[in-house]
């Protein structure tokens, strides 16, 4: 599986990161640890099986002149039975209209889930996942607590490739990165 994810300046990764860690040593929430060197960031696609080198030349030029752009991950929630938390960035135009492009140029690759799409894509830069309802509880009780509304500056936008081991994913590195102007 690959994937289209957009990433955040390094003061707001760390901030993320340290809610993951909290989580984990609060005994709620594995998260970060699941996925080797996991990066604070928001998917825009994911596809099923790409041809890499077109893949990566058409979203370069995607992507060639896209200027940074902040983000207010301003809401706390959550996938109804996902036993999923998430921070979600206030819809800005800019996130829409770079979703919508990405689309756009890549339509010809097979998406491999319906989610991603416009129209059905809820933004999201996942926090905890595969929660107990109580420990989801527990997450949501322990972040309203413990973070503010977050100014994000999105800074680069990366191909992932998700390697999986026993149908579990173990890492998702970029195999390519575009840094934004």
């Amino acid at each position: 599986m690959y994937g289209v994810v957009v990433h955040f300046e390094q003061e707001i990764e760390l901030v993320i990161k340290k809610i993951w860690r909290e989580l984990s040593e609060l005994s709620i929430s594995s998260y970060a640890e699941e996925v080797i060197n996991r990066k604070p960031h928001i998917t825009l696609a994911s596809y099923e099986d790409v041809n890499v080198d077109d893949f990566i030349y058409s979203f370069d030029n995607l992507f060639d002149r896209q200027p940074r752009f902040h983000l207010e991950l301003s809401v706390l929630g959550t996938f109804i039975h996902s036993g999923t938390l998430f921070l979600t960035p206030t819809p800005s135009r800019v996130l829409l209209d770079i979703h919508a492009k990405l689309h756009k140029a890549l339509g010809e690759y097979q998406t491999d889930s319906d989610l991603y799409l416009p129209g059905q894509w809820i933004p999201h830069c996942t926090i905890a996942n595969r929660l107990s309802q109580d420990k989801l509880l527990e997450a949501l009780n322990y972040c309203t607590n413990n973070m503010e509304m977050i100014t994000a500056l999105v800074n680069e936008v990366s191909i992932i490739k998700a390697e999986y081991q026993n149908n579990k994913c173990i890492s998702a590195p970029a195999i390519y990165t575009k840094i934004l102007k």
